[in-house]
Formats: C-alpha cells, sequence, structure tokens
C-alpha cells in the first residue's frame, strides 16, 4: 500500500472537540492529540466503540475499519496554532472519520503527498 504525507492545521486545540464526548479528544496539548490520533489510526478500538453506537451497527461502511499500525503523528505549536504531520496508508476517508470523532470540524487540511 502507498503511504501518504497528511499536513493539517488545527486553529485553536483547545476547543477542537467532536460532537460525541465518548469518542471525542479530550488531550490538552499537541502531544497528547498526536498521541490520541496515531492510536486511532492504528488500531480499531475508538472505530469499534463508534460503530457499536450506531442505531445500525451492522449498516457502517466496514472500508472504515481500516487501521494502519505503522501510522505516525507529529504535531506542534506554530504561530497561533497546531500543525499535523501524519504518515500513513490509510485514505482520506478513515483519516477524515478519525478526525472528525476526535475533533469534529476544527482541523484544515492543507496537503496531502505521496511519501
Amino acid at each position: 500500500m502507498a503511504r501518504s504525507h497528511y499536513y493539517l492545521s488545527i486553529a485553536d486545540l483547545a476547543k477542537a472537540r467532536g460532537n460525541d464526548p465518548r469518542f471525542s479528544y479530550s488531550g490538552a496539548g499537541p502531544d497528547d492529540f498526536a498521541t490520541a490520533l496515531q492510536q486511532a489510526l492504528r488500531d480499531a478500538d475508538l472505530f469499534n466503540r463508534w460503530r457499536a453506537a450506531q442505531p445500525d451497527p451492522d449498516a457502517v461502511d466496514g472500508n472504515l475499519a481500516e487501521t494502519d499500525p505503522q501510522a505516525q503523528v507529529n504535531a506542534k505549536v506554530s504561530d497561533l496554532h497546531i500543525d499535523v504531520e501524519l504518515l500513513t496508508t490509510l485514505p482520506m476517508s478513515v483519516v477524515r472519520q478519525r478526525l472528525n470523532l476526535l475533533i469534529g470540524s476544527a482541523w484544515q487540511l492543507r496537503d496531502m503527498r505521496s511519501a
């Protein structure tokens, strides 16, 4: 599988939360967020908990369950926002789903390149 670099930006990490507190990020800084996102991409725990909470778990798109045990996430403060660099084999649909669970729409994709 091809690896991709995703470059993201989060304007205000302190306020970045998903819609459902059961799945939302609750850390305090960029390192906590990088750890939470990396874990969410490396294993299916967050996805499985979210799927189980759906009205019809069997109707959830199985492609969203993909994981990448080698996913790497780095996050750092840059000016007044957080820059996030993600290296993974996962498609954007999976990355988007996990980000939305963790921090809602508080993120912006700045760039994507082949690794």
